[in-house]
């Protein structure tokens, strides 16, 4: 056969690609495929203060939430690595500030401030970075709420502290000095707004894309 048939009989509907190459290449399409992202981005962090709100006393369901939510949007993101790579530091910020703000909340509105000594301490001796510390308030009486400290550099037994409890016994006590709704709230919208950038970034990277695919389809067709 010669080259002349065999092009001829490799190139039928030549500059007419399927219906479904044409619509991903639209710029509605993008457009709604970027805002449903967006909608995704903001919806997550509504979600994990949600339940952050609604069980204070079990951060780590929130945490897990949060995590699990965050790899999503990172799988939507797989077509950018760089964008993912970029992605993770606002995470942090989502993240904390997601878990976060909703308990730091209740105790600037409901907690009681109290300044208290270290006199016990669970994993004292033990190595271990799980601490329930054992407090005495100003009155010489030994709180019945355990101050839960995870990690290194826990308070260590004699030191004296400023703590805030929630009168309603909802939520851990904290540190007076770690508690900032405020901060935590700002850090959230913060790392939205990085992750709403990045969301504009892909979607106009897929949509570009997109219509470099179409053209090269084709001008592939064509020849």
């Amino acid at each position: 056969m010669s080259e002349a048939l065999r092009g001829s009989a490799a190139t039928p509907g030549a500059g007419h690609p399927p219906a479904s190459v044409r619509r991903s290449a639209r710029p509605r399409t993008a457009v709604g495929r970027t805002l449903a992202l967006v909608l995704y981005v903001w919806g997550s962090a509504a979600v994990v203060s949600g339940v952050s709100f609604l069980v204070p006393g079990a951060e780590w369901v929130a945490i897990a939430t949060g995590v699990v939510l965050c790899v999503v949007f990172g799988v939507l993101l797989h077509r950018g690595v760089w964008l993912v790579l970029l992605a993770a530091a606002p995470a942090l910020f989502v993240l904390v500030g997601a878990v976060q703000y909703a308990p730091e909340l209740a105790l600037e509105r409901y907690g009681v401030r109290e300044n208290v000594v270290v006199v016990a301490d669970s994993a004292a001796g033990t190595g271990g970075k799980n601490h329930e510390l054992t407090l005495r308030g100003s009155d010489g009486q030994e709180l019945a709420e355990r101050f839960v400290y995870r990690g290194s550099g826990a308070p260590a037994v004699g030191e004296r502290l400023a703590v805030v409890r929630d009168a309603r016994g909802k939520v851990p006590m904290e540190q007076a000095d770690q508690v900032d709704a405020a901060g935590r709230l700002s850090g959230l919208i913060g790392g939205l707004v990085a992750w709403t950038v990045l969301v504009l970034l892909a979607g106009w990277r897929g949509h570009a894309a997109r219509r470099r695919d179409l053209r090269r389809y084709v001008g592939g067709a064509g020849r």
